[in-house]
C-alpha cells in the first residue's frame, strides 16, 4: 500500500541564490520517507540548479513548519552539488550506481549524501523525457569531473552583495601582523621571526606568503630547496618548547642528490639545535600515523553503517553493530592519533622538548596532529574565536589540499580522504569528555562538517592560499562595485540567523577567571595547574652547561643518519607516555589548563549526533544531550528568579524594572535528533533479536511469545 500526498495544485518555484541559475526540473516526483518501512511520501518537483539538488512541496512554499534550526543557504530538501556521494538507480528492484551516459534511465533515484543523508525519489509517475532530463542532469552536474572556475563559489562571489559581518574575531593569518601577534601571544618572539621571503610566492607556491620559522634560519636557506627541510613554526609551549613541522625531502632521488639534501638537513638540525633552542625531537607521521589511503578506506566503511534509507536494514545490522564497528577501524584510527597527539604533548610539557613533525608536504596529518596539541595545551584554542582562528593557521592558510581531499572537482578519488573530518572527530571526543572547557558546542562541529560541502564560502574549496589569490585576481573575475570577495564560514550569520546561532555556543562553558591587579603582583603564574609532572626524581634545569651535553649527543645521532631514523618520539619509552597520562588523569580537571583525552577502550566513541541525526530508528525520544540541557536550563531559570526576588529585596528596584526569563522548550517533545530533525514518529523495533525475528515464520508463534511476556508481566 501506497500513502501519498496529494500533487501540489500551486506551482512552487525554487528560493535562488545570487548567482544560481536553474538547469533542469521533473515534475510529479514521489519522495519517499525515511521514517519506516512503508511507501508512504509526497509528491513534488524535482530541480537541479548550478548550485544544489532540490525537492520542492506544497510545505516548501510556506514559512509555517520552518525549523528553529533553520539554514538560511541550504535548506531540509537540498543538497549542494558537492554534497552528493554516490547515486544510484534501481531498475527492476535492483540498485546500479549511476556515472557519465545512462543507456538507460531508472524508475527510482537514491541519492546518498556526504552528510549522511539518503534521499529515496520515485520517478514512475514522472513523464519520460522529465526524467531523462533530469536524472543526466544530476549525474552530469555532481559526479563528473570539472574546472575550478566551474565552482558556484565563483558565481555566487561575482553576484552576491559584499554586505558580510565585520565583527568577525577570527584571525586569517593572511598579513604579517597576524603572525607576529600570534608569536607575542605564545611568547614565542624571542627564538622565532615571521618571514616575508615568500611574497609574490617565490620560494613555493605551496607555502603560505607569510610563515614564522627558527631566528638562525637564513633566507638563502629557506629558498634553496622551496621551503622543503625548513622547520616552520606551529605553536609555542608556555615552557619555551615549540611545536614545529617540516615538508620531507622525496625518498626516491640520486644518490649525489640525496647527500646534497642530508648535508643541508644536518646544518639545519645543528643551528635549531644550539641554544636558545631546546633539545628536538623529530617525528616522522608517515611511519608513526595511518596512510592516507588507510583513513579513506576506514571512513569509507564506517559510513556505509549510516546511509541507512529504510528500517528493515537498520534493523538487520543492530544485532551485529559492534563487530560491524570494530571492523571499519575507524574508532581505531581516532584513538591512534589522540595518543599520538598525546605523546607530542608529553615532550611538550613534561620533558621541554621541542617536537618537530615531518611528512610529505606537511599538510596533512601535520595539520591533525598540531591542531589537536594546540586544542589540549592552549585554552585559548577551546573558544570559538580561538579555534577557527587555529583552523585558519594550520588548515586553511598552512595548505592544506581541501578541493582535493574532499574530491570536490571529482577529478582524482585517489587524492581523496577524509583528513579534516578526522581532526573534528578527535576534537568532538575532547568536546564530550569536557564540556566545560570548551566555548562551541557539538552541534557547531557538526555544522562545520557540513559546511565543507557548501560552496558559497571560500574556507574550504582551495587547496592553498597561492590558488586562492591567483583565482581572485583574473579580469574575468570583476564585479560592477569592483573586484569581489569571497565569503568566509566564519561569519555564521550567511548561515543562521541570531537564535539558530545560539545552538553553536556552548552556555556552560567555564570561562576563565580574571585575576584581580593586586594578584598579578604577587603571583606571576603561568598555568593553573603546573603539568611538569614530578614523575621522576628531580633534575636540574635545562642550563646551558646540560643543553650542550645534549646537543653534542644531538649532533652525534644526526650525522650519518637519514632523517627518519633521526631522533624518533615514539622511540620514547612508552612508559613514560602512561605514566604521564595516568599521572594528569588521577587529579582533578582545569578547564584552562593541559587537557588530556581518555583514549583507553569504550572511552573513544562514536561522534553519535553526526553520524545518527537523520535515522529515526537511532533516536532517544525526550532524550539526549538535549534534554539534559533543558532540565540544566530549567534549574538555570529557577536560580536566576530567586536571585531577581533577592535583588529586589535588597534594591527595592521596581517589579516593572525586571526582565523575565524566557522559558525553555519542553524537552519532553524533543528528541536526540534535535536540532537537526525535529520530533518524529518512533518506528516499529522488532520485539526479538533480528536473527531470531528472521526464524519465527509461525505468526501464531509470535502471538504466544507475546502472550507468555504479558503473564510474566502480571505475575510480577
Amino acid at each position: 500500500e501506497i500513502h501519498i500526498k496529494e500533487p501540489i495544485e500551486k506551482e512552487v518555484n525554487p528560493r535562488l541564490l545570487p548567482g544560481e541559475l536553474l538547469l533542469c526540473e521533473a515534475s510529479t516526483v514521489y519522495k519517499y520517507m525515511q521514517e519506516d518501512g512503508s511507501n508512504r511520501g509526497t509528491y513534488g518537483k524535482l530541480v537541479c540548479t548550478n548550485f544544489k539538488i532540490s525537492f520542492l512541496d506544497d510545505d516548501s512554499a510556506s514559512d509555517d513548519n520552518e525549523p528553529e534550526f533553520k539554514n538560511k543557504i541550504v535548506g531540509e530538501n537540498d543538497i549542494t552539488l558537492q554534497c552528493v556521494d554516490q547515486i544510484y538507480g534501481v531498475y527492476d528492484e535492483k540498485k546500479k550506481l549511476l556515472t557519465g551516459q545512462l543507456r538507460k534511465y531508472p524508475e527510482r533515484l537514491i541519492i546518498y549524501c556526504k552528510d549522511l543523508r539518503v534521499f529515496n525519489f520515485c520517478l514512475r509517475y514522472t513523464k519520460e523525457e522529465e526524467v531523462k532530463r533530469i536524472v543526466s542532469g544530476i549525474v552530469h552536474h555532481s559526479q563528473t569531473p570539472k574546472l575550478l572556475k566551474r565552482l558556484f563559489l565563483f558565481s555566487y562571489a561575482s553576484a552576491a552583495p559584499n554586505n558580510t559581518d565585520g565583527r568577525n574575531q577570527t584571525v586569517m593569518f593572511d598579513t604579517l601582523e597576524d603572525w607576529r601577534d600570534e608569536l607575542e601571544r605564545t611568547k614565542g618572539n624571542v627564538k622565532y621571526k615571521a618571514v616575508t621571503t615568500n611574497e609574490g610566492y617565490r620560494v613555493s607556491e605551496k607555502l603560505p606568503l607569510y610563515f614564522v620559522v627558527p631566528i638562525c634560519i637564513s633566507e638563502d636557506s629557506i629558498l634553496e630547496y622551496e621551503g622543503r627541510g625548513i622547520p616552520i613554526w606551529c605553536w609555542s609551549c608556555h615552557n619555551g618548547a615549540a611545536l614545529l613541522k617540516m615538508s620531507a625531502f622525496p625518498k626516491e632521488q640520486d644518490d649525489s642528490t640525496s647527500q646534497m639534501q642530508k648535508a643541508f638537513l644536518d646544518g639545519i638540525y645543528k643551528t635549531v639545535s644550539k641554544p636558545p633552542y631546546e633539545l628536538l625531537k623529530v617525528d616522522d607521521l608517515s611511519s608513526s600515523l595511518p596512510s592516507l589511503q588507510d583513513i579513506q578506506t576506514a571512513y569509507t566503511r564506517f559510513k556505509q553503517l549510516f546511509l541507512i534509507d529504510n528500517s528493515t536494514d537498520f534493523w538487520a545490522t543492530d544485532v551485529k553493530w559492534f563487530s560491524l564497528l570494530e571492523s571499519t577501524n575507524w574508532l581505531e584510527i581516532i584513538r591512534r592519533v589522540l595518543r599520538k597527539a598525546t605523546e607530542v604533548v608529553e615532550c611538550l610539557e613534561r620533558q621541554h622538548t621541542n617536537v618537530l613533525l615531518i611528512e610529505e608536504t606537511a599538510t596533512d596529518l601535520c595539520c591533525v596532529i598540531s591542531s589537536l596539541v594546540q586544542v589540549m595545551m592552549d585554552s585559548y584554542s577551546r573558544t570559538k574565536s580561538g579555534f577557527q582562528s587555529l583552523i585558519q593557521k594550520e588548515w586553511v592558510i598552512g595548505g592544506h589540499s581541501f578541493l582535493d581531499r574532499c574530491n570536490h572537482l571529482h577529478k582524482s578519488e585517489k587524492e581523496e580522504a577524509p583528513v579534516f573530518l578526522l581532526l573534528l572527530n578527535c576534537v568532538w571526543q575532547l568536546v564530550q569528555q569536557y564540556p566545560p572547557a570548551f566555548e562551541f558546542t557539538e552541534t557547531y562541529l557538526t555544522v562545520l562538517s557540513d559546511s565543507l560541502y557548501v560552496p558559497v564560502f571560500s574556507t574550504f574549496f582551495f587547496n592553498s592560499q597561492h590558488q586562492r589569490d591567483t583565482s581572485t585576481s583574473g579580469e574575468s573575475l570583476k564585479t560592477q562595485s569592483g573586484p569581489f570577495r569571497f565569503l568566509t564560514v566564519w561569519d555564521w550569520s550567511v548561515q543562521f540567523d541570531p537564535k539558530a546561532q545560539a545552538f553553536l555556543n556552548n552556555p556552560f562553558y567555564a570561562e576563565k577567571p580574571k585575576p584581580d591587579k593586586s594578584q598579578r603582583k604577587t603571583a606571576r603564574f603561568k598555568h593553573q595547574r603546573q603539568l611538569s609532572l614530578p614523575l621522576t626524581p628531580a633534575k636540574p634545569s635545562t642550563k646551558r652547561g646540560f643543553f650542550r651535553e645534549e646537543t653534542d649527543h644531538l649532533i652525534k645521532n644526526i650525522l650519518g643518519r637519514r632523517i627518519g631514523k633521526f631522533i624518533n618520539s615514539s622511540d620514547e619509552s612508552p612508559n613514560n607516555v602512561r605514566e604521564f597520562y595516568d599521572s594528569w588523569h588521577s587529579k582533578p580537571v582545569d578547564y584552562h589548563g593541559l587537557l588530556l583525552p581518555r583514549i583507553d577502550g569504550p572511552e573513544i566513541k562514536v561522534w553519535a549526533q553526526r553520524y545518527l541525526r537523520w535515522i529515526p530508528e537511532a533516536q532517544l525520544h525526550g532524550g539526549g544531550t538535549i534534554a539534559i540541557t533543558a532540565k540544566i536550563l530549567d534549574l538555570m531559570e529557577e536560580v536566576q528568579s530567586l536571585q531577581v526576588k533577592m535583588d529586589e529585596e535588597h534594591s527595592q528596584a521596581v517589579s516593572g524594572d525586571v526582565q523575565s526569563v524566557t522559558t525553555p522548550r519542553n524537552s519532553a517533545r524533543l528528541s536526540s535528533l534535535f536540532p537537526f530533525a525535529l520530533l518524529q514518529r518512533q518506528s516499529v523495533k522488532p520485539a526479538l533479536p533480528t536473527s531470531t525475528w528472521k526464524d519465527l515464520e509461525d505468526e501464531d508463534d509470535l502471538v504466544r511469545r507475546d502472550d507468555e511476556f504479558l503473564d510474566l508481566s502480571g505475575d510480577m
